[in-house]
């Protein structure tokens, strides 16, 4: 089976390298980039203005080969790929939910950013609640750690 897909757009970022990159939106609050929609993808974009927050999903274009055990960054244990978020994914697609701020024509203008600039935007989707936002009870190994997320920037590890 051969599975390829064709990028949407980019997300343009302050971000220029890995390096002390927020690890999480969450971790980005003040962090303003914007994401150039290619021409031909522009009329998708019809009412996307009336959502808060989309969903991005984008391909993870400076990740390494894959690994399918990580230390991830807030830990110091080693843990199976798909219990992280790390990018060195057998399938290198990351997800980032960010604020839409407002739209003019091709071009969006997003916050809580997360993401290295020029990352190749894959697919966008309107971000509700009531839809995305099921109750967890358990956060295995990032039970002790998550709150940690709001300081902690990346680092090489990764790169």
């Amino acid at each position: 089976m051969d599975i390829g897909y064709k990028p949407i757009g980019f997300v343009f970022s302050p971000f220029k390298n890995l390096t002390a990159m927020p690890i999480q939106p969450s971790g980005a609050a003040e962090v303003q980039g914007t994401i150039e929609i290619l021409p031909e993808f522009e009329e998708g974009l019809k009412d996307l203005e009336g959502f808060s927050h989309i969903i991005l999903l984008y391909h993870f274009h400076r990740a390494r080969e894959p690994k399918l055990v990580v230390t991830p960054f807030l830990d110091s244990e080693q843990h199976g790929i798909f219990a992280t978020r790390a990018p060195t994914r057998p399938n290198p697609i990351g997800l980032s939910i960010v604020s839409l701020l407002k739209r003019e024509e091709s071009i969006l203008h997003i916050g809580n950013v997360d993401v290295v600039d020029g990352t190749p935007l894959l697919d966008i989707k309107p971000y509700v609640l009531e839809f995305d936002k099921p109750e967890a009870d358990r956060f295995g190994w990032l039970e002790n750690s998550k709150e940690q997320v709001q300081g902690k920037k990346s680092d090489d590890r990764f790169r």
